[in-house]
């Protein structure tokens, strides 16, 4: 039972590595090409046969790569000595199962029982004497070798170790071991190749085993590169996927922005209609009032000459000669009444109405279709000044949930709170009260000089002031404060805090003195701390638990994880030229946004890069100095730009 599970064990792994591709059989002189792939040498050669063009170059039938033949044919490619020595193995070893399985076999063939006293080795069956004839008989296996089982018992197979590195022999000078490898050439020399071909100065030639460990080496530093490149297409592939779904998100905001639209406008034109239908009814109306009068009144005139007629003839029958003429001058004064007769007119064109319909949608399209993001102005706020709501240098932003912008002016070293069109609200200055409450103003005066800003999910407001983290509420109440810290053990420079950020539970914070970032929670605790060995004013964090923050003095765009890491160290560029680059700010989708400058005031843009540092496009310019931006509620991009606050929203 154990034998002949062995030789199934053998079967599959013969069929799954030791086939060739092209003929499915077991590898007879396997060539390697170029691109790894291992076939048969006649399994080539047809190949090259049945090609139409007299090409030099072969074509793998897996991967499709093209491989040069070389000089010497298909012959010289490089044989694959690992699979010589395999497939020689399993050969091997599935004799002495066979001599193992024949000690005992019984017929395959048929169900007698009989001694398997013969063996196919075509079929891998053991045979008995009565199904010998029947076995050359039949035409697919009448070709079939048949040998006594006990030629297997006989042969003494030794099994082979794989583990031994079998030393080949040179194809020139077949005696002599391959020792050399010739770094010139890229192949393996023999001492006589050495001392005869490859003895020239244009030759470099070191000993195999020297040359294999350096090229361990270099292919293990490669196949570190590959994992490396691994992490970042899985960073990638999460990229799209959130592009993806991104797409479709907007795509279904897209539709319904111009189904809206689409009822907007049929609103409009309904209103319109109801509105032109509404005149022409008034105007029908008042016309036809007018049409009923002139009716009226030509029937009240009919009626009056009438009577003044009937009256008139009955007089003339009926009254004599001496009546008549004593009511002559009464029946000559209503007869009067037909001078006065008149009837109204048919006025006929008051009885046209008709409306030129205008084109109400115009020509051209309901609406742009915009192929990539674009960013307009959309609010602007602040002026040069020290006034409430007035800057002399806008340097920190953020947004709290309700819109409420919050800006930190560092040469007035003043907190301002602003609504989200720009109104002034409120602010805490350097140690003033002013119109605070005495408890506040208290705490007030703590505030030394405030630099950045960031606001978390809850509302609450993290401010960098020289040596502390204050924490105030988005009425800019103190609510309380913490030291970063980092290892004491050392003499460490005077603390200056510069850039901060935060994500859901946690603060970082950026130690232009110590040269440092710090990890916080929430509550201050001290969570990871790492050495930038740069000068840094702004930072932000990404939700791929990333620390992306910008070198002004060197023109570097740094990302590190919270461990230090770096995982990227770019240069930004503004007109092909290395730009100074100053706020960071992450999308949720990992993207980055970067305010650069070329060190000329009004030379400034914001530029987006993608989760592995690479351009992808300018987002916005006009600014004077830009400095810190945030991302409003509606996803607006508000940046503190010198002398004012600048609000862009994306189309």
């Amino acid at each position: 039972m154990a034998e002949a599970a062995a030789k199934t064990v053998l079967d599959n792994i013969s069929q799954g590595h030791l086939e060739c591709p092209i003929c499915c059989c077991r590898f007879k002189d396997p060539k390697m090409l170029d691109c790894l792939h291992s076939f048969c040498l006649n399994c080539l050669d047809e190949m090259m046969s049945k090609q139409k063009s007299e090409t030099e170059k072969i074509t793998c039938p897996v991967c499709r790569r093209e491989t040069q033949v070389p000089d010497g044919g298909l012959q010289s490619l490089s044989s694959s000595f690992f699979l010589i020595s395999l497939v020689d193995e399993i050969n091997k070893q599935e004799q002495l199962l066979g001599k193992a399985l024949s000690a005992s076999a019984t017929c395959e063939s048929c169900e007698d029982g009989h001694d398997g006293e013969l063996r196919c080795p075509d079929c891998k069956e053991n045979i008995c004497k009565m199904c010998q004839e029947a076995h050359q008989f039949l035409r697919c296996t009448e070709g079939h070798r048949i040998i006594p089982a006990q030629e297997l018992e006989t042969s003494s197979v030794v099994p082979t170790d794989l583990t031994k590195t079998v030393t080949p022999k040179c194809r020139k000078h077949i005696e002599q071991p391959l020792c050399f490898y010739c770094e010139s050439c890229d192949i393996l020399i023999c001492v006589m190749c050495a001392v005869t071909e490859h003895r020239s100065a244009d030759h470099t030639y070191t000993e195999v085993s020297d040359v294999i460990k350096s090229f361990r080496e270099n292919v293990n530093d490669i196949l570190h590169k590959f994992e490396k490149s691994k992490e970042q297409y899985a960073s990638k592939a999460d990229s799209i996927k959130y592009a993806r779904n991104k797409l479709k998100m907007k795509l279904a905001q897209a539709r319904s922005d111009i189904s809206a639209k689409e009822e907007a406008e049929i609103d409009k034109i309904r209103n319109k209609a109801k509105l032109l239908t509404e005149k022409v009814d008034e105007i029908g109306q008042e016309r036809d009032s007018e049409y009923e009068k002139a009716l009226m009144h030509n029937r009240d005139q009919m009626e009056r000459a009438d009577q003044i007629v009937t009256a008139v003839n009955d007089l003339m029958r009926q009254a004599d000669v001496f009546e008549l003429l004593e009511l002559k001058p009464k029946v000559m004064h209503n007869l009067e009444f037909q001078k006065e007769l008149k009837c109204e007119p048919a006025k006929l064109d008051m009885a046209f109405i008709g409306v030129n319909c205008q084109n109400v949608v115009s020509d051209t399209d309901l609406g742009e279709i915009l192929l990539k993001e674009k960013w307009q102005l959309k609010e602007e706020f602040g002026k040069e000044g020290a006034g409430d709501g007035e800057f002399q240098w806008a340097n920190g932003v953020a947004c709290f949930n309700n819109g409420d912008i919050v800006v930190t002016d560092t040469t007035q070293n003043r907190l301002s709170l602003f609504t989200s069109t720009g109104s002034y609200k409120t602010s805490v200055k350097q140690g003033a009260g002013g119109d605070q409450l005495e408890a506040q103003a208290a705490k007030c005066r703590e505030l030394e000089a405030p630099w950045n800003v960031a606001v978390n999910r809850d509302d609450l407001l993290f401010v960098t002031d020289q040596k502390k983290v204050k924490v105030f509420d988005n009425e800019l109440q103190f609510i309380r404060e913490f030291t970063p810290s980092v290892d004491d053990a050392k003499m460490l420079p005077e603390s200056d805090l510069t850039g901060i950020a935060v994500d859901k539970q946690r603060v970082a914070v950026a130690d232009w003195g110590r040269k440092v970032i710090t990890v916080h929670s929430l509550g201050g605790s001290l969570i990871a701390s790492t050495s930038d060995n740069m000068t840094t004013s702004f930072l932000a964090m990404s939700n791929k638990e990333r620390l992306i923050f910008t070198n002004y003095a060197e023109k570097r765009l740094i990302c590190v994880d919270l461990e230090g890491n770096e995982v990227f160290n770019v240069m930004p560029l503004l007109k092909g030229k290395p730009a100074k680059p100053t706020g960071v700010l992450c999308d949720d989708d990992g993207s980055i946004y970067v305010a650069v400058q070329s060190g000329n005031v009004g030379n400034t843009e914001v530029q987006r890069y993608d989760s592995n540092g690479a351009f992808i496009s300018t987002v916005a310019q006009g600014f004077t100095n830009p400095f810190q931006m945030a991302f409003s509620p509606a996803g607006d991009v508000v940046v503190a730009d010198l002398h004012s606050v600048k609000i862009f929203e994306r189309m």
